[in-house]
Parts: C-alpha cells; structure tokens; sequence
C-alpha cells in the first residue's frame, strides 16, 4: 500500500516551495484550458473544471509519475463532442464512466508495457504534432467574438503582453530560480494590467468559472442493452486515447527527469479517475503534456504539485472565481507559447540527414496527423503500423542462404535471417529442388521461424523435395520453432517424412 499512497515521495527530498509554487502555476494554467476543452465537447464550463480538478488529483494520488499533471484535455473533447451533442451530457458521464473501467481493467492487465512497441521516431512525431496544436490553440486568443483578426490598439496591447510574459519566462531562470519564472510572469503582468487599468481579454471574457464542490450524480441514463451498444465505442476510443497520450507524456517526462515511470500503474489511476469523474459531473480526460512540462519546468517533481494544483483549482472555483476571471489571457497564452516552443523536439531536426528515411517519414507523418486531425491516438497508431511494416519490409530483405555439398554429397542450406510472412516468397526463391542432390540439409541456427506462414512455407518446401523423391532435414530448429511446428499440425498440413514427433525431419544437432 506504501507503493500507491506515498503522497509527497519521502523516499527523496522533495522542495515543498518549489512543489507549492509549481502547482499553483498549473492551477492557474488550468481554468482556460479546462473551459476551453468543455465547450468545444458542447458541455458546460464547470463539466471541464470539475474533470480537471478529479482527474488530477487521482492520478498524482495514485499515478505512476509523479509530477505529472492530468485534467480535461482536447484528444477526449473531441471524441466526445458528437455524443454530446446527440444524447446529452448524462451519456457522456457514463461514457466516461466506462472508459474509466476500461482503462482500470488495461492497468491490471498490465497492457502499459505495449507502449514498448512505439518506436521513437513516432515519439518525435507525436511531440512536434503536440506542441504545433498548443501554439495553434492560442491564435483564437487574438480574434474578436466574431472571429476576425484583432486590429489596432487591441492587438498591440495583447501582442505586447504575450512577448512581455514570454520573456519573463525566458528572462528570469537566468537570474533566478527560486521562483517558478512561469508565475512571476502570471503574476506580474496581472498586476500592470490591474495598475494601469489596460483594457485586454480576460479568463472570465471567455466563461464564469463560479460554482461549488464537484456535485456527486451517477448519470441518469436507462441501464439497457441499447444504451451500452451506444455509448461503449465511444467508451474505447475515450479509453484508448486517454492511455496512449498518458503514457506517451509519462515516456515524455521520464526522459525529461531521467527517472523511470510505472505505465500500468498509471493506466490504473487514469481509469479511476475518469470513474470518479463521470460520477462527480465532469467531461473525463487523461494526462496534459503542457501542464505537465509546465510543471516539470518549474522544478516539481514529486506528487505535491499535482495535488496542490488540484486543490487550489477547486479554491478558484468555489471561493476565487471572481478574481481569476479577471487574469489577463495574454499572460497565459504567453505561457502556452513558451510551453508549445518547449515541447517541440528541436532536436529530431538535426536528425533528417542522420536517421533512415522511413523513420523521417514517419515521424512527418504523425506529426502532420496530429497537428491537421488534432486526434494523437490515431496518429500514434497510424505511425506505428507504418514503422511495423517497414520494419517487416526492411526484414523480408534480409533473408539469405549460404549454399555448399559437404564431401558425403549433401546439399547444405544455411539460412539467415527470420522466416516469417515477408520473407516467405523470397525464402522459396533460394532452392533449386530439381538439381539439387538426393539429400538436403536446411539449417536454422541463424535463423528463426516465426509464424505461420513460415511453417507452410517449411510445409511446401518439403513437398516439393518429397514430390521428387529427395530425402530433406531440418536442422537446428530452437524449441519453441518445434512447439510451433508440432502446434501446426491441427492447422495445416505438415508434411510427414522422418520424424513421428514433428512429423517433419528435424535434426537437432
């Protein structure tokens, strides 16, 4: 149980004001992005604010990285939004109820460690995809109600004050780190704006955030057949989506701390916290790179800032609303900017003369995926598929065999490389069963089977010797080769020559 409730990690030293100061920085950094998120799914401002709040404060609770922030984001927004805006926000609360149990039942499958297959020329492309969609984002902040570009004075004054912040960020780290630069940038260009009385946009131009204590409500939704065949696909889109950006951004901040995060863990927090969502009135969500890298930058990295931004997020609710609505939207755009510069992988650029051309492809790909369809799950997906069939395309290639006849008269094949469905056709190319003498030996022991098309293709193969009355052998075959030939038989027919075990001439010398 000390694995799962050690709140402030005693096991190393935590900085409390820097664990204190971070968490009010998300905080902060939260209220727009929760009521942006919300009203693009079609729901009320308060249904963003409440996930944000449970969503955070379960996962740095109980998740499997500390540090990490997580909240009402856009990738379950989106997904949400026509359910929404057919059914009503009952079956989105179930909705996210479900996905919730989903995701519980993933972690306790330990189904975290298949982040293992995502390549990371995907990583980069997910990232760069990421931080274009936060910089992206923050353009609205400089159009009117209706939509058009400011002009004139408006514009000046919110340019002006989103450079001003951006360079506190960037300015004070050099000169000072014992305040989070994030904050004092908040922070200080509030106050010139309150002074000096400047006419800008503000938190509360784009919703009142006002309201109370998250209101337990199990949604009210007929508990019947249809209803689950409704709202389940929406339920494992919101499940996968909310754990591939989770443990993509928990991969992210390892990197980042250079500690070693637990995916399964936190796939177990994601999912209760979206159960406890639904129930406590809120949209759902999953893990926020921006504020998690915001609050990795300002020096926290125990679970305190997440608790801590959780809890002052429900303080600006219930009892601060009135003047966090006042906070001038350049100050936090101006932060978002900064989080997006930070975001992008700078790095992956230095890479296109380095790295193979398929992995550059893929890693544009993704990131034109996500930053074009704003959906990172499916981009993720997308990147993974191709990288997996290049990495099968590149292996089909490497298949070889090194032909000889020993002094008895026997016709040696030695393979190398892997067998398996890409490399089949170019595996049967290698034999010349007509003119090959009356006994041929194939060895494997550079080699592997691997599926099954490869046992057809050892099953025809040994036809083809069969059919013209030479004798084969099968040479160096590992175990679990073997097992899978022995379990061929139900499936396919595997030739019987020798062998009464395998029912194929297996030499295991």
């Amino acid at each position: 149980m000390k694995r799962y409730f050690n709140l402030f990690d005693l096991s190393q030293k935590v900085d409390y004001k820097n664990e204190v100061l971070s968490g009010l920085t998300v905080a902060l950094a939260l209220v727009p992005e929760a009521v942006a998120f919300a009203l693009i799914a079609g729901l009320s401002p308060l249904t963003g604010l409440y996930a944000a709040f449970m969503m955070g404060l379960v996962t740095s609770i109980l998740g499997g990285r500390p540090g990490m922030i997580s909240g009402a984001t856009g990738a379950v927004a989106v997904v949400i939004a026509a359910l929404a805006h057919s059914h009503g926000v009952e079956y989105v609360l179930a909705t996210v109820v479900l996905a919730g149990i989903i995701q519980v039942a993933a972690g306790l499958l330990r189904l975290g460690k298949l982040m293992r297959l995502v390549p990371h020329p995907v990583i980069f492309g997910f990232v760069n995809g990421l931080a274009i969609i936060i910089f992206m984002s923050q353009l609205d902040q400089f159009k009117d109600e209706t939509g058009a570009w400011l002009t004139g004075t408006p514009l000046y004054i919110l340019l002006g004050l989103v450079i001003f912040t951006m360079f506190i960020i960037w300015g004070l780290p050099k000169i000072s780190k014992a305040i989070p630069a994030s904050l004092v940038a908040i922070l200080v260009v509030f106050g010139v704006v309150i002074f000096f009385d400047i006419d800008t946009k503000t938190v509360g131009d784009i919703a009142s955030i006002q309201g109370g204590f998250p209101p337990f409500h199990l949604p009210s939704i007929p508990l019947t057949w249809d209803t689950l065949v409704l709202i389940f696909p929406y339920a494992i889109v919101v499940a996968g989506v909310g754990l591939i950006e989770s443990l993509l951004t928990l991969n992210i901040i390892d990197e980042i701390t250079e500690t070693r995060g637990h995916g399964n863990k936190e796939a177990v927090a994601q999912g209760t916290a979206n159960i406890l969502s639904g129930v406590f009135s809120g949209m759902g969500g999953c893990a926020m790179i921006g504020q998690s890298l915001i609050n990795i930058s300002s020096g926290a990295r125990a679970r305190l800032s997440g608790i801590v931004a959780a809890v002052m997020l429900l303080v600006f609710i219930m009892f601060g609303a009135g003047l966090i609505e006042k906070l001038p939207m350049a100050a936090l755009t101006g932060l978002m900017i900064m989080v997006s510069i930070g975001t992008f992988e700078w790095a992956s650029l230095k890479t296109f003369n380095k790295m193979p051309r398929s992995d550059i492809f893929v890693m544009v790909l993704v990131t034109l995926v996500t930053a074009v369809l704003h959906n990172l799950a499916l981009a993720v997906v997308i990147g993974v598929i191709i990288a997996a069939l290049v990495f099968a395309w590149d292996n089909a290639k490497r298949i070889r065999a090194r032909k000889y006849i020993d002094d008895n008269g026997i016709k040696h094949y030695e393979i190398y490389g892997p067998l398996f469905f890409g490399s089949v056709t170019v595996f049967n190319s290698k034999f010349d069963v007509l003119d090959d003498p009356e006994e041929v030996i194939i060895d494997f022991a550079e080699s592997r089977v691997v599926d099954m098309s490869a046992i057809e293709a050892l099953n025809k193969i040994t036809e083809r010797y069969q059919k013209v009355g030479k004798k084969i052998h099968l040479k160096h075959l590992s175990q679990d080769c073997k097992g899978l030939l022995k379990n061929a038989e139900e499936i396919i027919d595997v030739n019987i020559l020798e062998d009464p075990t395998y029912k194929l001439a297996v030499d295991d010398i």
